[in-house]
């Protein structure tokens, strides 16, 4: 057992560094000043941190300790899973070499950082350089990687954030979801014309009491800020470790549904993340399993659970306390049909989940398209606004509301965005499970209890890490395979009846 307790040491030392490197990436997003060498000096930490996580990874000696477990048959379980994850963690960082990593990380600090302020100018052209370099890079990243996992380039990159997700099963599950949405929203739109139309509550909400409502609703959830904290950020993200969670959102004063939604949304995330198995913390078999199951704890919280009546009959109350209003537009039905309402937008992050698999089919049709060289990033704000006319029938009036508005391509992410989706079927089916095994969850949700709903995800989901594979990890939790039918017939009940 002696290589693959050496295993678990280097791969605990690797995982610290990750973990460090995550809260600066936290920092910069929150924190960092924004003017001076802040940016050019925090590319050069992360850089140095990717490259010293790269190198443990790709020393002689790993790739030996690997060999040599491999061939152990007294491992356990779990241990046996770890190595399987060790080992695809192995193949992704091999297949690179530390100056590309160390490039790319340099590229994606300064380009993300620029995206900031370009994007309050709407300034495509001039981020369009900065942005070249870090799509060179992630083709170059994409076809070493390509090679070594044997399949397409951007199954490669796909495959950075969810293990063994291919192009022949996101294609169908998008193109079902593709030809269901225009009957289907055509139909929500006519019945939510022919009805009432809700009571907007009118601004403004100060960012103080927003906050406020924030921590109790998070509270509410089961967020710990003695190991975590709330703050604001261009675009909402969940990060830090498991033991140090940290969330962002943003405010808006005429609008506080938005900020809330994205704080829940969030707080999904980092609930799963501390809830991981404790025993395996800093092992690859503890780690979140892949990007498509994370995406799933927080649509679920935010889209499942707390879109429900039921969440609104505690909520509604909490909200006129923290605005000091009251009226009809704080009505538990008025707001339930404010929070179900079906409006096509131009910003995925503010989508409804109906309009929502429209602007991810849209990144991924998009990104699919300039890693094969079948397009160029100046056809990129074209193809853009073509691909939203299509889809849902908007024009953005400018980048910052069209092809900008999302930090990923610019943060280096490419192969992330088929994630979202997947993760709001994913959440359907793991909700429809948790209900049929425990049918008091919703009335328990209406309480502000969340303990029956979070006991069912921790024992099927979030205990397990990354034990099992993501379809296998699926099967077990709720009895059959991903199933795009069932978030079909949750958007119908909800939407339609």
């Amino acid at each position: 057992m002696k290589s693959y307790q050496k295993l678990e040491k280097r791969f605990g030392r690797l995982l610290a560094l990750r973990e460090a490197a995550g809260v600066l990436h936290w920092d910069a997003s929150t924190m960092m000043p924004e003017g001076g060498s802040s940016a050019e000096a925090r590319s050069e930490q992360l850089a140095a941190l990717g490259t010293v996580c790269h190198d443990i990874l790709e020393d002689s000696e790993t790739s030996d300790l690997l060999d040599d477990a491999e061939g152990l048959n007294d491992l356990n379980i779990w241990q046996a899973a770890n190595l399987r994850e060790m080992r695809h963690m192995w193949v992704h960082a091999t297949a690179v070499t530390s100056d590309l990593v160390e490039a790319l990380s340099k590229a994606s600090m300064r380009c993300e950082t620029k995206w900031r302020s370009a994007r309050a100018e709407s300034d495509f052209n001039g981020i369009k350089p900065m942005l070249a370099e870090v799509l060179k890079l992630v083709k170059e990243s994409a076809a070493a990687k390509s090679e070594a996992l044997a399949c397409s380039p951007y199954e490669a990159l796909m495959d950075e954030y969810t293990p063994g997700l291919r192009q022949d099963i996101v294609d169908p599950i998008f193109s079902d979801i593709e030809a269901f949405l225009p009957d289907f929203l055509k139909a929500v739109l006519d019945k939510q014309a022919a009805a009432p139309q809700p009571i907007i509550p009118k601004g403004p909400f100060p960012e103080a009491q927003q906050r406020e409502l924030g921590h109790l609703l998070m509270g509410t959830l089961g967020f710990d800020f003695s190991q975590g904290r709330l703050d604001i950020s261009l675009h909402p993200f969940s990060g830090g470790t498991p033991d140090d969670l940290r969330i962002t959102t943003r405010y808006d004063e005429e609008d506080f549904t938005s900020g809330l939604m994205g704080i829940l949304h969030e707080t999904g995330h980092a609930l799963y993340e501390k809830n991981l198995p404790k025993d395996w913390r800093r092992q690859p078999v503890g780690e979140a399993r892949g990007m498509d199951v994370h995406e799933s704890q927080s649509l679920l919280i935010e889209m499942q659970a707390c879109r429900s009546k039921e969440f609104l009959t505690y909520a509604a109350p909490l909200m006129k306390q923290a605005f000091k209003r009251d009226g009809p537009e704080w009505q538990v039905d008025n707001l339930y049909q404010i929070y179900t309402t079906v409006e096509p937008g131009l910003i995925r992050v503010d989508a409804d989940e109906v309009t929502y698999p429209a602007h991810v089919i849209l990144r991924y049709n998009i990104e699919r398209a300039l890693i094969a060289d079948d397009m160029t990033l100046a056809d990129l704000p074209d193809a853009w606004n073509d691909g939203m006319e299509r889809l849902l029938g908007l024009t953005p009036p400018d980048h910052a509301t069209g092809c900008m508005q999302d930090i990923h391509w610019f943060d280096g992410a490419w192969g992330y965005f088929p994630s979202y989706s997947l993760g709001a079927m994913t959440a359907a089916q793991f909700f429809d499970a948790a209900l049929e095994a425990n049918p008091d969850i919703l009335l328990a949700i209406a309480q502000g209890n969340f303990t029956p709903l979070y006991s069912w995800l921790t024992e099927n989901i979030h205990s397990q890490g990354s034990l099992l594979e993501t379809p296998e990890l699926i099967k077990r939790a709720t009895g059959k395979e991903l199933d795009a039918g069932i978030f079909k017939r949750h958007l119908e009940t909800r939407y339609l009846t």
